[in-house]
């Protein structure tokens, strides 16, 4: 192809429909029809990315390659796509506004009056182009609700956008809601077609409209939201509520509406071979067997804090033909080893997986020790390795008051510190080590097996290292560091090589798992844990008989 296609997905009458779902869904169709395919987040918030952003209100913050603190989304195009973004896959309002009050301070405008129309429309336009290059097709979604105050100028933006690179070269898809009154027993379709009008005065016609709903779509319905929208009857597509996201790209398949993006862009392209990702999809919809899994986090009241954790589990499940049910316990409820066993006991797993700040660390400390000693299989996570080494060196290696010195920095046996190099560099204590980064493994460790080579390289975003002054000591006592940076300065694995499954690792390795390709401890640690449960008809027999 020679002329790059644009596709922006808008979202209307409520927030949190799915644009960032169709957006991937959408990603995989036209990838499966043999495109180059890009998928781009507009932000309309002031942050310049989420970085600073608590999880509690935003989610998860998704790093890729690159190092780019990014929006969740990303996570779920990679996931889709197979394909890995960066900084520039992820625009934020500040961002925007931040390169634009740069060029005005560099007299890059010459003295004019800088303005939201052109100057800031301009930028996000050049965010748009910037992705042209070597893909066919580049799809963005645009966050927020039509009709918000921060959304204004990228929704401007789209419009301009269609003016200068031509209208068979762009198309808008508008996502919206439906919804049903039970009193009434119906689908209402008077939301929809407030959101469109608030769309069309903005000077957008959708060319597509998708609606979220929790009944199907009948003919009639299709009809008179074709007729007030002002889109086509075939260009209406219904979106389900359905048990796994990774069948949303079938149902809009089945519905032509990847045929009817290709018809409208002019693209002549194969059709697509969906029996692989088909297959997938059955699987996580008819597993042969269950796994139970406890994540004891600091973020867990929100589902969206983890989000790459519940997918990268779904994908070890999709790996080994296990459906695995997640359970989201505070670790701050883990006072103590009685409640620690009283909670994880009904678990095949335990996931402990990263954070920030001092809460709720002793409470994982709690669990990870119970693991430990019952062999409940265990996987740490950058903060979880953190505590897994905490506890080891307090329980096991009897070193008396370890803490990590991020929560006592006064303490005499700081396991986990800030290196010398980091704390000479901000204010704020030290640097974040974010992106991809190599590691070296070990030969003969469980790591190394179950990557399959001794060289890997995971996305990191974290703080605070191993202090080197204790790994002589923690090998002494049976905690191997299985997983060293290149030149061996920093740890990056831990294992336990008496435990069935007992691993910790410094990156985030949720971060590249994908549906079709998932991640290699994610695989392992959902296999231990099938195999766990299966040895648990052995142990409550022994028991029995002791009884």
């Amino acid at each position: 192809m020679s002329t790059t296609k644009y596709i922006f997905i808008t979202g209307g009458v409520v927030s949190g429909l799915g644009k960032g779902i169709v957006a991937a869904s959408l990603g995989r169709l036209l990838a499966e029809r043999g495109l180059s395919v890009t998928i781009q987040k507009f932000d309309p918030y002031i942050n310049v990315d989420p970085g600073t952003m608590s999880p509690f209100q935003h989610g998860e913050v998704y790093v890729t390659d690159d190092g780019a603190e990014t929006d969740l989304d990303l996570g779920h195009y990679e996931r889709f796509i197979e394909r890995s973004l960066g900084q520039v896959n992820n625009v934020t309002a500040g961002r925007i506004y931040q390169s634009v009050i740069t060029k005005e301070r560099r007299g890059e405008y010459l003295g004019a009056t800088v303005q939201v129309v052109p100057h800031i429309t301009d930028e996000i336009k050049s965010s748009a182009k910037r992705l042209a290059p070597d893909h066919d097709v580049v799809i963005t979604e645009i966050g927020g609700t039509v009709g918000d105050i921060e959304s204004l100028p990228f929704m401007e933006a789209g419009r301009q956008f269609r003016h200068e690179v031509g209208k068979k070269n762009v198309l808008f898809i508008h996502l919206t809601l439906l919804p049903y009154l039970a009193a009434s027993q119906e689908l209402k379709t008077k939301p929809t077609q407030h959101s469109v009008h608030e769309l069309m005065q903005i000077g957008i016609q959708p060319d597509i409209l998708v609606c979220r709903t929790e009944h199907h779509l009948t003919e009639d319905i299709r009809r008179k939201v074709s007729l007030f929208c002002n889109v086509d009857f075939g260009s209406v597509i219904e979106s389900r509520d359905v048990p796994t996201i990774y069948e949303v790209p079938l149902l809009l398949n089945e519905q032509g509406m990847d045929q009817s993006v290709c018809d409208l862009l002019g693209l002549d392209v194969k059709e697509p071979d969906l029996r692989p990702w088909r297959g997938m999809v059955q699987r996580v919809l008819h597993p042969s067997d269950r796994v139970k899994i406890a994540i004891v986090g600091k973020y867990t009241t929100m589902g969206d804090s983890y989000t790459s954790i519940r997918e990268a589990l779904i994908h070890g499940g999709i790996a080994n033909d296990v459906g695995v049910d997640l359970e989201w316990l505070p670790s701050d409820e883990f006072v103590n080893q009685t409640v620690a066993g009283d909670m994880l006991e009904p678990y095949d797993g335990l996931l402990v997986p990263g954070g920030f700040g001092e809460r709720g660390v002793e409470g994982m400390v709690e669990a990870v020790r119970w693991a430990r000693e019952n062999k409940l299989p265990f996987f740490g996570i950058c903060l979880g390795l953190q505590t897994a080494i905490i506890e080891f060196a307090r329980n096991q290696c009897q070193l008396e008051g370890t803490h990590s010195s991020e929560f006592e920095p006064d303490c005499a046996h700081p396991v986990i510190a800030l290196l010398d190099s980091q704390r000479e560099v901000t204010d704020l204590g030290g640097t974040m080590r974010l992106g991809a980064y190599a590691c070296k493994l070990t030969a003969g460790s469980r790591a190394a097996q179950v990557y399959g080579t001794d060289e890997i390289s995971e996305r990191h975003r974290h703080r605070y290292e191993v202090n080197n002054a204790y790994r002589n000591t923690l090998k002494e006592f049976g905690m191997r560091c299985s997983g060293l940076s290149p030149d061996g300065s920093l740890v990056e694995i831990i294992e336990l090589p008496d435990h069935p499954w007992f691993i910790g690792c410094q990156f985030h390795p949720e971060l590249k798992s994908r549906p079709m390709s998932p991640h290699p401890l994610f695989a392992g640690f959902v296999k231990a844990a099938l195999e766990y449960k299966n040895r648990r008809p052995a142990k409550a027999k022994l028991a029995e008989s002791h009884a």
